[in-house]
């Protein structure tokens, strides 16, 4: 539930704080007066996408926060999100700041969130109904997604969504198998080619990284062997200037000394082990070095090697490592190819097992879809005759494909069919009734589906359009008994809805010249009156029409 909402510079507001109260909430205010400003402002604190023409003129940026009550479900959510308060389980706070560059920032809680998140959590805090969804009622699609919506169980249509991605999966394999005839040989010939021209190579990840090894070791060879000389010569090579000669010398001379001292037997011992040190690592550089210089075509073999290899990398798209995965692929596919006919032939089969597996979920869905029809139609038949429609009708007419191309929404199609009059056969929505009964339909239909609905706060914004008279007082009567069990925003232009809110808040418009601001105020008893009394008769009120107000709010108990 909303318990509180403060919006700054937003729009034409300056600043409107307020706190709400369970039932039903009526909003009313004179046209561009900017009733819709607040719907616009929830819409974005629960994941509405913003732009900088929202923000104030004059403004750098626009704040709006909001305070909702919270069941455990959503406590639930927040708490698997890292995003509940510690000391709070009942409550969440939403803030959004928008900028006048066009960026915002979302929080929960106080902690910055991406819009994708603020989505989510918002489904489950706010449901609006906008005043064009009559308009998306004619599409079968969204008369679909109703009747889905209403079914107790929604297992169903995850059962054949299932079943529909695991048949669309075998049958992009085996369109990735082979396609028509003329394809399959190109595609034959084309990987034949570029196995035979890998084949060439031992492609393992060992042998490449001691080719790889090889050609560093090899590339520089010259540089090596200078070195390798070079340190040859310091170790051994140089009878009177070697590091092997010094340490003999040192050693000899510290050996004549052992017989007056034998504290320098452990020195004597170091450079023994020393001397055998250095002549085993002259040794190593000998052997080094004629290795090194043991084939001096063999560099040029690696080279030819290791470029063949790297040209091939490029020619394939792909990085020099992963050639062994993917000569293993290409084989993969070229057999598979190869094997056409027996491979395709087991995706058919495995095709036609899924083809079987759906269609028996797809008959599932329909029955569960007939069966939500039945108890939809009722209800909806049960508002629209109450909403000044006494013999209206209307059929939710499922009709099964059973030879339709499978699809994630099942073979169905869903036709909501009306008959407005007696002795007419019901027929399609778009093709029967005016705006005024598209609007009653519609009005009965969300009255019903927000019942359904698992969100505490539900916002009508001016659904009520088209509508009048004794009608409308019934519309009211719908309202307020839905606000019994919840909490109900509605924004609208008729006295006889506004007439029975628990709360009536009006928007009101300001300008003195040069600057226009709106602001919203919670009505006492006697603005209430005037409010009604405006809506009834015009700008100028008389004691009849102040009279009638008041009878209206009485007669809601208001």
């Amino acid at each position: 539930m909303l318990h509180y909402l403060r919006i700054e510079n937003f729009a034409i507001v300056t600043q409107v704080e307020l706190h709400w109260q369970l039932g039903l909430t009526t909003i009313t205010g004179e046209t561009g007066a900017g009733k819709s400003i607040i719907i616009d402002a929830l819409e974005l604190l629960v994941g509405g996408r913003a732009d900088n023409s929202m923000v104030r003129q004059g403004c750098s940026a626009a704040f709006l926060f909001a305070e909702f009550a919270i069941s455990p479900k959503i406590y639930k959510w927040l708490h698997q999100h890292d995003l509940a308060l510690a000391d709070e389980k009942n409550q969440c706070q939403i803030r959004r700041v928008i900028s006048t560059s066009g960026r915002s920032r979302a929080y929960i809680n106080d902690r910055p969130v991406s819009l994708y998140s603020l989505k989510q959590l918002g489904a489950l805090l706010l449901d609006i109904h906008g005043q064009h969804a009559h308009q998306s009622l004619l599409n079968h699609d969204v008369q679909r997604q109703l009747l889905d919506d209403m079914a107790d169980d929604q297992q169903a249509i995850k059962t054949v969504k299932k079943a529909y991605q695991q048949w669309k999966q075998l049958h992009d394999n085996l369109q990735q198998l082979g396609g028509n005839a003329q394809d399959r040989e190109a595609r034959l010939s084309l990987l034949r080619y570029q196995v035979e021209e890998l084949s060439h190579f031992e492609l393992t990840d060992t042998a490449l990284l001691t080719l790889e090894s090889e050609h560093q070791r090899l590339a520089h060879a010259k540089q090596l062997l200078q070195s390798a000389h070079y340190a040859q010569q310091l170790l051994a090579e140089d009878d009177n200037n070697s590091v092997l000669s010094a340490l003999n010398h040192a050693n000899n001379s510290l050996t004549e000394g052992l017989q007056h001292d034998k504290n320098l037997s452990n020195i004597v011992e170091l450079l023994e082990h020393a001397i055998i040190q250095v002549q085993e690592a002259s040794t190593e550089l000998n052997h080094y070095n004629q290795q090194l210089d043991a084939d001096p075509l063999l560099f040029e073999q690696i080279e030819q090697e290791y470029s063949q290899l790297r040209d091939l990398a490029r020619k394939h798209h792909i990085e020099y490592e992963i050639l062994p995965e993917h000569y293993t692929q290409l084989c993969e596919q070229l057999a598979d190819l190869e094997n056409y006919e027996q491979r395709a032939a087991e995706l058919e089969q495995a095709i036609k097992q899924a083809e079987q597996q759906y269609q028996s979920c797809a008959e599932q869905l329909h029955a569960q879809r007939c069966e939500t029809a039945q108890t939809l139609q009722a209800g909806i038949i049960k508002n629209v005759q109450q909403l000044g429609m006494p013999h209206g009708q209307l059929v939710i007419d499922v009709v099964m494909n059973p030879h339709s191309t499978p699809s994630v929404l099942g073979s169905d199609t869903v036709t909501f069919l009306v008959s407005t009059n007696p002795g007419h056969a019901p027929r399609p929505l778009h093709k029967v009734v005016s705006g005024g009964e598209l609007s009653r339909i519609s009005l009965a239909i969300q009255v019903i589906t927000a019942q359904k609905s698992g969100v505490n706060t539900l916002i009508f914004d001016e659904v009520d359009v088209g509508i009048s008279g004794g009608v409308a007082e019934i519309v009211g009567n719908l309202l307020r008994n839905l606000g019994k069990k919840r909490q109900i925003l509605c924004i609208t232009h008729l006295p006889q809805v506004a007439s029975q809110g628990k709360q009536h808040l009006q928007v009101q418009k300001f300008s003195d010249g040069t600057t226009t601001h709106s602001g919203l105020v919670s009505l006492n008893p006697q603005q209430r009156i005037e409010e009604i009394a405006r809506m009834l008769g015009g700008v100028e009120m008389t004691a009849q029409t102040l009279a009638h107000a008041e009878e209206m709010l009485a007669r809601n108990g208001e």
